[in-house]
């Protein structure tokens, strides 16, 4: 059996995490299982086995899986790679990133407990859910150097994202968890990816990503990921058995797989989007690029992250009218939300992914988000020149 725990390198952890067993299987690429349901050794046993699954417990080792919604294989092996990747015990595995992301703040806000404390900008989604209590939830939103003074004896937990989105904004995550104290931290690193940054390394307790972004890859899978040690893992699973937001198997298969792929493609897509942000920077109708290859003004890439990534945003003069009529005068870059995929994406954040989040703190109307793929980068610079041309 090959121990993946050896491997020092995110690339050959991302190719081998999770396969430590298929020698001795005897196959070379991992099964699917999509199971159901599964055969029962006795009452006993397969109640024991469904009480152990259904509050958070992990499979037992000469037990029944007993139904698909407590756990699965396919999808387990998944989260230990991933888990591998961003240097956690475990990680547990959701239908969707917003599904990952409540289940984390149900996990938190219990008993008293039910404030949170947030650095904005956030992805849209999550941001809505925050605003408005959805969850039950009040929310409190601080700048970085605000989260000390803001907790408070009923704080539960406290976000963030970086890069965020969409704006790539970075937050020192080691000095945030300084300032959260006993507090957990939860860090949304979908942007940055575990080849890019890893928040647990800086002291973040939970790690979510919308693994449907660059982790999967190919825009054919809707999942979110959280990764943490074992006691939070066990009260996501928790969570997850009992309102049903486990992944699919499926899902889980394409993710393992995108995981082998995904420094190759976050390194390719990073160097083309250098490029392009510096090029956008100089443009006579781009009035700002954010990018931290551009605009670190805290030097975090090099330091927290290897590099800056492969999602930027730019300001176009002229505003919303301006914005829509680039990104409909895109013919290469596809104007659709997401980021993170092989082809790139164009959108307008404030009218789609952040169209929820409140006055202030909604995107600017100018602003493009630009998710940049693995295309040539000359033909998508000059896809944009010609697009950025139509308002000149």
């Amino acid at each position: 059996m090959f121990d993946a725990t050896g491997m020092t390198t995110v690339d050959t952890r991302a190719v081998h995490a999770g396969r430590d067993d298929l020698r001795t299987l005897g196959v070379h690429v991992p099964p699917i299982d999509l199971s159901t349901t599964n055969p029962l050794p006795s009452v006993d046993d397969g109640g024991a086995a469904y009480e152990q699954l259904a509050t958070g417990g992990t499979l037992p080792a000469d037990g029944s899986a007993v139904y698909q919604r407590l756990w699965n294989p396919t999808v387990a092996r998944f989260e230990t790679a991933l888990a591998e990747l961003e240097g956690t015990a475990q990680a547990v595995a959701f239908a969707s990133g917003m599904a990952a992301l409540t289940a984390t703040v149900l996990a938190a806000a219990r008993d008293d407990r039910r404030h949170v404390v947030a650095v904005r900008p956030l992805y849209g989604g999550t941001d809505h859910v925050l605003a408005t209590g959805l969850l039950g939830t009040t929310v409190t939103w601080a700048r970085p150097d605000e989260v000390a003074a803001a907790i408070r004896p009923d704080t539960a937990l406290v976000i963030v994202e970086t890069p965020a989105n969409p704006t790539l904004d970075l937050v020192d995550i080691a000095a945030l968890a300084a300032a959260a104290g006993d507090i957990p931290l939860l860090v949304d690193n979908t942007v940055a990816t575990p080849v890019l940054q890893q928040p647990a390394r800086h002291g973040a307790t939970l790690v979510l990503h919308s693994a449907t972004k660059s982790i999967g890859g190919h825009g054919d899978v809707l999942a979110g990921v959280v990764a943490c040690d074992a006691d939070w893992a066990a009260r996501l699973r928790q969570v997850r058995a009992v309102t049903g937001a486990i992944l699919h198997p499926l899902g889980g298969y394409l993710l393992h797989r995108g995981l082998q792929t995904l420094p190759l493609r976050v390194r390719a897509q990073q160097a083309t989007a250098e490029k392009l942000a510096g090029w956008l920077a100089d443009h006579p109708a781009v009035h700002r690029v954010h990018h931290p290859s551009v605009y670190d003004p805290a030097a975090l890439v090099g330091r927290q992250m290897a590099g800056p990534g492969s999602l930027l945003a730019f300001e176009v003069r002229g505003g919303a009218p301006a914005a829509a009529t680039v990104a409909g005068a895109c013919h290469l870059i596809t104007h659709a939300v997401s980021l993170g995929g092989v082809d790139t994406l164009i959108q307008h954040p404030a009218s789609l992914t952040h169209r929820p989040v409140e006055g202030d703190a909604k995107p600017g109307a100018g602003l493009l988000r630009l998710s940049v793929g693995l295309e040539d980068p000359e033909d998508l610079r000059a896809d944009l020149a010609q697009a950025l041309a139509t308002i000149v």
